[in-house]
């Protein structure tokens, strides 16, 4: 038995296209059946990757009984969070507001004109462990809903009312400073795992803007602590079981304080951040171990998470064969059993492969020693052991590569993309590897050739087909990978791609009166509420990006207009960087970056050359958060005219270096040791 969700583009709804459930997708249809009919509505929101979503489906909408109960009283609408984050925001607020807690899968009962009167997340088939059950809810509802109409119109009316009360922001009167910032930090220090890294105790999530505003403040006051919070989670990080130790790649969160037991999901929004954390943290730190990080999870990327056309696909499951992590556990016999008992023994005592297990009986594979000491433990130079690790990882990964794997989110994700793109194009300047900024570009160029109509960008594209109204993450998050894609091409195409981009941006998205950004563009459809969610949890909110990328832009252009509409953005979320810094990372790194006085860069030369790339690579060997590059291969200028190229030319036929201070510059340098030295290094 089929359902309508059999025509749509998403995995996600497409696995609940057998369901016995009478799904449909959100559209206006389902509405005016649910109006025509007087039913109220049963919103269910997942995604594909999600471990409990998948339980309730077996255990509820694959049930007759239990679906029956919701056909004959309910119009059920089944919506893909990752294709429209404006529906999951807006009813995961509900849900919040409702019971104080919040997560997928996410069940919402609203009215038929889409007011929300109940809601929660993961409810069992049956009663147990003090939860009720989902056809106990079904019945409770319907009931309610059909005797006391009353009732349920006063519960949605006030929580709308409660919602719109908590939407209304004002941009606060008090000045931007550094006390801000510093508040921020002293926050995040007094609820930091000092022995095993992360906040607060389990599960423990990376949390990558948190460590990039933390880099940020070492960068600004050179507090050791600071850098120490870092160090300590990144290294555990790196060597729990969080991180695929074969493959590389980070999964989702650690369940428990230790970084070692994961939730299996891998997510490309969450590798993508944290390749740049890494990246920024090796050029702080230096540590070999960052760099490889960086290298496997982008080795990772490019093997399982690429399309043949160049984007980048969404995510992996934590299940495969019908169990949670299957594909990663190991047990001794079967190491000793591909290796031999030598070799065996090594990889079953270096990643802690026991008889007993670590999960289930079995083993998810970490580190407790870093590599070197081990290295000295065995008597081995630390080069030869890593050598020898490194290839029989590589016979792991093989033989791992022959099961069964997590079924693959494959569409593509205009925003998701933004940050796989910026990835790659830093990653290729940092670690001076080109080919990296290859990937980048045939991403860009997917995108921009496949998820726009009419101008206007699109949200997600799939089977060839290209959907939704892009948001305003799609907008800042495209925008922001296109300005550091310039920096690793020269290609004057993607810096005034990224200028266009924003002036959109602003023209769709930002509200003049109230002095923000909205999560819709005003042609989006009308919802109960224009969503406007401020909060960097798994990625930056939209509008922190926003602002970002504005006062880059600003600087780059010279267009203070764009500097201003990020400060105003920046005050009115100057109560939350204080109250709620674990929410606000890129928000503070943004401020960091309005505070600053950045560098401005301009560097004149063939892109490519060795005397350009030897320029760019002092630029990059050095920690700068708080600058704006622009290349230029000294030919016609582009669509936009810009302050920090006027009269940039090369000196003597070499590429040549401008940094600039509120467009006054210093001597033009043609001499990367010359570059150093403007730049503040050594």
């Amino acid at each position: 038995m089929l359902n309508r969700l059999i025509n749509e583009t998403s995995p996600y709804l497409l696995q609940h296209a057998n369901n016995p459930v009478d799904w449909y997708p959100w559209d206006p249809e389902a509405f005016e059946k649910a109006r025509a009919e007087d039913k109220p509505i049963l919103l269910s929101v997942g995604y594909s990757a999600c471990h409990w979503c998948h339980v309730m489906e077996h255990e509820s909408f694959e049930n007759r009984d239990i679906a029956k109960l919701m056909n004959d009283n309910f119009v059920s609408i089944k919506v893909d969070r990752e294709e429209r984050p404006d529906v999951d925001s807006i009813y995961m607020s509900a849900v919040q507001a409702m019971t104080g807690r919040g997560g997928w899968p996410m069940t919402v009962f609203m009215t038929p004109d889409g007011k929300p009167f109940y809601g929660g997340t993961y409810f069992p088939p049956e009663d147990r462990r003090g939860m009720p059950g989902f056809p106990r809810v079904l019945q409770a509802l319907a009931e309610v809903y059909r005797e006391n109409r009353g009732e349920i119109l006063k519960t949605s009316g006030q929580l709308m009312q409660h919602m719109r009360q908590m939407d209304i922001t004002s941009s606060s009167r008090d000045p931007l400073t550094d006390s801000i910032l510093n508040q921020a930090f002293s926050g995040l220090a007094k609820d930091f795992d000092d022995n095993y890294g992360g906040f607060g105790y389990q599960p423990k999530f990376p949390q990558p803007m948190t460590y990039e505003f933390l880099l940020r403040h070492y960068a600004r006051t050179g507090s050791p602590t600071a850098r120490e919070m870092v160090d300590t989670t990144l290294d555990h990080m790196a060597m729990g079981g969080i991180y695929d130790q074969l493959g590389g790649g980070f999964h989702r969160y650690s369940v428990d304080m230790y970084w070692l037991v994961p939730h299996f999901e891998k997510m490309l929004y969450d590798n993508a951040l944290l390749v740049r954390l890494y990246l920024h943290a090796y050029q702080v730190t230096g540590k070999p171990l960052y760099r490889r990080v960086v290298e496997e999870t982008l080795e990772y990327m490019q093997r399982e998470m690429v399309s043949p056309e160049g984007g980048f696909y969404s995510a992996q499951d934590a299940d495969s064969e019908g169990e949670e992590g299957r594909f990663f556990l190991w047990r001794p016999d079967q190491v000793r059993g591909l290796l031999g008992e030598e070799d065996g023994d090594l990889v079953n005592d270096y990643y802690g492969v026991t008889p007993q297990g670590n999960f289930e009986g079995r083993n998810i594979l970490s580190v407790a020693v870093d590599p070197e000491a081990y290295a000295r433990s065995r008597d081995m130079a630390p080069k030869a052991f890593q050598e020898l690790l490194d290839g029989l990882r590589r016979r792991l990964l093989e033989e791992r590569s022959k099961r069964i794997a997590p079924a693959r989110d494959d569409k593509v994700l205009t925003s998701w993309n933004g940050l796989a793109i910026t990835a790659f194009a830093e990653a290729a300047l940092v670690l001076g590897r080109p080919e990296y900024a290859v990937v980048a570009d045939r991403a860009a160029t997917f995108v921009m050739d496949n998820l726009r109509q009419d101008g206007r960008l699109l949200r997600t594209f799939k089977d060839g087909q290209a959907k939704y109204k892009g948001y305003l993450e799609d907008y800042s998050f495209l925008a922001s990978a296109l300005l550091q894609l310039h920096e690793a091409s020269f290609d004057r195409r993607w810096l005034d791609d990224a200028i266009g981009l924003c002036r959109q941006m602003v023209e769709l998205f930002w509200d003049a009166g109230a002095e923000k950004f909205y999560d819709t563009g005003a042609d989006h459809e009308a919802l109960v509420l224009r969503p406007h969610d401020i909060s960097d949890n798994a990625i930056p909110a939209g509008s922190s990006m926003a602002a970002d990328v504005l006062l880059r832009l600003a600087v780059i252009t010279g267009d203070a207009d764009l500097r201003e509409k990020a400060a105003a953005a920046l005050r009115g979320v100057r109560e939350l960087m204080s109250r709620a810094p674990s929410g606000a990372g890129h928000w503070l790194c943004a401020l960091d970056f309005y505070l600053s006085t950045p560098k401005e860069i301009a560097i004149v030369g063939e892109p490519g050359a060795p005397d350009t790339m030897a320029l760019l690579a002092e630029v990059h060997n050095m920690y700068l958060p708080n600058r704006v590059l622009i290349g230029s291969d000294g030919g016609p200028v582009g669509a936009v005219e810009l302050p920090l190229l006027e009269s940039r030319t090369m000196v003597g036929g070499k590429a040549t270096a401008y940094v600039c201070e509120h467009y006054v510059c210093q001597l033009p340098a043609t001499d990367p040791q010359a570059l150093a030295a403007q730049l503040g290094g050594d």
